[in-house]
């Protein structure tokens, strides 16, 4: 299909519905069917959204010092990503795909084949809050797994421990994590959507956010432009409230929201740092 041919068929589809993203469905859905359907796609998405989103906060620490006016943001100067750790990381992210996270989508085919997949796109504000509600839902549940890893011992150290080796998070240290815990972190992000009846757009754009904003609470810089500091009064975390978990493994629970730690007082700010 030419660039041109793209641009009719986008042009007509966004004529004949009330979506602006109905030509972007229909040229996925007409152009790209068998592999959308496909139970690897969605891992496919994450595993390349995670490196190429990862990539980014690679080069910076690859560049360090060098780079004034990026290493200023750096949350705890001086602790760099070694390529030790850089390669480590990146080999347990691949053994863990390759090993567990493949076959259970392969499997998943066997337990809930795929569905047909809709011809109507969703709307950009049923995207957002389907996105927004993805997000919200995996802050809970992984805010209750998490203080229950930390609070029993064979929990943190059968599963959980690997992924708090690296006091000075870093990007490629997302994903550093034993078996048991990617595999649920990859249940309720293929289940959430299901039960919050979302359209299959929707979902793989949750997945691709949530994998953004998980590298970039890991990343180890507080930019300008982090999502903590676009979300007005606090309410996202942001890198820095998951730098303060990794120095003080008590205190911020939940992945990516405030409220519950505030709530249920896990709340520690970037002042501990400081003042430390």
């Amino acid at each position: 299909m030419t660039l041109m041919q793209m641009f009719v068929t986008f042009w007509e589809s966004y004529q004949k519905s009330d979506s602006f993203l109905q030509p972007v469905w229909d040229y996925l859905r007409l152009n790209h069917f068998d592999t959308l359907r496909s139970p690897l796609f969605p891992v496919i998405l994450t595993v390349a959204s995670y490196f190429v989103l990862c990539l980014p906060y690679l080069v910076c620490d690859v560049m360090g010092d060098n780079w004034p006016a990026i290493y200023q943001y750096k949350i705890q100067p001086g602790k760099m990503a070694t390529p030790a750790m850089l390669l480590h990381c990146s080999g347990v992210t691949l053994y863990n795909h390759l090993l567990l996270v493949f076959p259970a989508a392969v499997a998943q085919w066997l337990w809930r084949p795929p569905i047909p997949l809709p011809e109507q796109a969703p709307t950009l504000l049923e995207l957002a809050v389907g996105v927004a509600g993805n997000l919200l839902l995996f802050d809970f549940q992984y805010f209750i797994w998490h203080i229950l890893h930390h609070r029993i011992q064979w929990l943190y150290a059968t599963f959980h421990a690997i992924h708090h080796i690296y006091s000075a998070p870093f990007a490629l240290a997302t994903q550093c994590l034993g078996g048991w815990e990617l595999v649920t972190v990859g249940f309720w992000t293929t289940l959430n959507p299901v039960l919050l009846r979302c359209h299959l757009l929707t979902t793989w754009a949750f997945m691709v956010v949530h994998v953004y904003v998980s590298v970039e609470d890991h990343c180890g810089y507080d930019f300008p432009w982090s999502t903590s500091r676009l979300i007005p009064f606090g309410v996202y975390g942001g890198p820095s409230k998951h730098d303060v978990h990794h120095q003080k493994p008590n205190t911020n629970f939940a992945p990516h929201f405030s409220h519950w730690d505030k709530l249920f007082g896990f709340h520690t700010d970037f002042s501990f740092v400081k003042h430390k």
